[in-house]
């Protein structure tokens, strides 16, 4: 059985960063979003988003969010798709921005990531989604 190995993503950073400096999320605090890519994870998932429990929220951290990208799967997406994943990941966040996640339903569905994509201004994507990536 292989290991999961974790390592930093910063393709997803800027992607992340290029669609939060268009201020469609004006809650999101950018310096308390991580991002990595994780290659042999068992899962169906192309990304997902953890949240900063209310335990260590409890101890005195502040709340924040890591998006994880599965290596095998995200990079096979064609560029349009890696941005709407993104969106759809960022839509987990909740305007409190307290650590925790909104559930799949009203707020985060196929429909919202539409619709934040339709807004983008594509060409501030362009630096993070060259054809290597």
């Amino acid at each position: 059985m292989s290991k999961i190995i974790y390592e930093p993503a910063p393709d997803v950073c800027c992607i992340v960063d290029a669609i939060l400096a268009q201020g469609l999320f004006p809650h999101i605090r950018r310096e308390r979003v991580k991002c990595l890519v994780s290659w042999n994870a068992k899962t169906r998932a192309i990304a997902r988003i953890h949240g900063l429990s209310s335990a260590w929220i409890a101890a005195g951290l502040e709340p924040g969010y890591v998006i994880e990208v599965v290596g095998e799967r995200f990079y096979r997406q064609s560029r349009e798709d890696k941005v709407k994943t993104i969106i759809h990941e960022l839509l987990h966040i909740p305007y409190t921005f307290s650590g925790a996640l909104r559930p799949h339903g009203r707020l985060v569905n196929g429909r919202r990531v539409n619709t934040i994509y339709r807004r983008l201004d594509k060409r501030a994507l362009d630096k993070c989604l060259r054809d290597e990536i």
